[in-house]
């Protein structure tokens, strides 16, 4: 089962068992991926990998993917890229659930949040 078939099961589920709780759902998250990541390649001259760095709001790095291949013979650069992405776009996906989380968590329990040092 693929990641994303295993997330679209877990969505099915939690809404089969009839949960309402308030939660981060996987359409939210993948709507955040759509019109707020953007993505930014890089493939060090010389090597065979290729970096894909993840940005929410084109400044806040959420994470990196990257493949590499062990051959230069095996290498191509517009493969290098499609297959940095996907594995970036995961990493994000995961980054969101946690980030948008932890916002969900800190606004349902305001009494158990801390708060930036600076506040």
């Amino acid at each position: 089962m693929s990641h994303n078939d295993t997330e679209n099961a877990m969505e099915e589920d939690v809404e089969a068992l009839g949960l309402t709780a308030p939660r981060v759902t996987l359409d939210y998250i993948n709507e955040m991926l759509e019109q707020r990541v953007t993505y930014r390649f890089d493939q060090p001259i010389g090597t065979t990998a290729t970096f894909c760095h993840t940005f929410l709001d084109d400044s806040f790095h959420l994470d990196t993917g990257f493949t590499a291949c062990v051959s230069m013979d095996n290498f191509d650069a517009d493969l290098g890229r499609t297959y940095a992405q996907v594995n970036a776009k995961n990493k994000a996906r995961n980054k969101l659930f946690e980030l948008e989380g932890y916002r969900l968590y800190a606004q349902l329990n305001p009494d158990a949040y801390v708060g930036f040092p600076h506040e």
